[in-house]
């Protein structure tokens, strides 16, 4: 199968069956999302869910949030994975959003990376939801899923795997598919064991295709 028709029956599928994808971290301003993202490194989204009411009524704002110190941040985060390091990179962060940016969430790539806590993953995140830019951010979910059914070969880095899914995804669904390969990872395509029987992208899917013809 080439390529090209991969990606055309992948992307026609989505588009049919899941219309609406957006992500399952909740939140009501861009601020928000960015600490969201910043504390859903490494963790479910769950568990983000979970303790980020409290901390962002604690935390409205770059400026209360840049004059907090990182122990008393940690305090309403110490249940989420690496908590130490994501409360300094909290801080942090809204302390470069006021300095360098006047407290208004950058759109930018390269400006959204200066933020401590802000790798290119995160910013792809920011710039593609809140700025509907043709951004894809690479979590572990994406990085599986697009080599598992074929989307990229062999991607050996998230980079590589970026790459190669906006060089064939047309840039108007760019934002959309990272949701669709993220909550098809955390749904279907298991990591360790994926549900192929239910799974609606078995007659594309690399992964499937080499296994069946194995067992025939």
């Amino acid at each position: 199968m080439h390529k090209e028709e991969r990606y055309r029956g992948i992307i026609d599928w989505f588009n049919s069956n899941v219309p609406i994808a957006e992500t399952e971290l909740h939140y009501k301003d861009p601020f928000q999302l960015l600490i969201a993202v910043i504390l859903s490194a490494q963790c479910t989204d769950k568990r983000v869910n979970m303790i980020t009411p409290a901390l962002f009524e604690a935390y409205p704002t770059p400026e209360v949030l840049a004059a907090a110190t990182p122990e008393a941040v940690y305090e309403y985060i110490k249940s989420v994975s690496y908590p130490n390091n994501k409360a300094k990179h909290l801080v942090g962060m809204a302390k470069v959003l006021l300095e360098e940016f006047h407290g208004e969430m950058p759109s930018e790539i390269k400006d959204l990376i200066k933020m401590p806590g802000v790798g290119r993953k995160t910013a792809n995140v920011i710039a593609s939801v809140v700025f509907d830019k043709p951004a894809m951010a690479v979590d572990t979910h994406v990085f599986r899923v697009s080599n598992r059914i074929g989307l990229t070969e062999n991607s050996k880095t998230p980079l590589e795997t970026e790459k190669e899914l906006i060089k064939y995804i047309p840039e108007n669904l760019i934002p959309k598919a990272h949701h669709w390969l993220i909550l098809h990872g955390r749904y279907v395509c298991l990591a360790r064991k994926p549900k192929c029987e239910e799974c609606g992208l078995k007659a594309w899917c690399k992964y499937f295709l080499e296994g069946k013809d194995n067992k025939e």
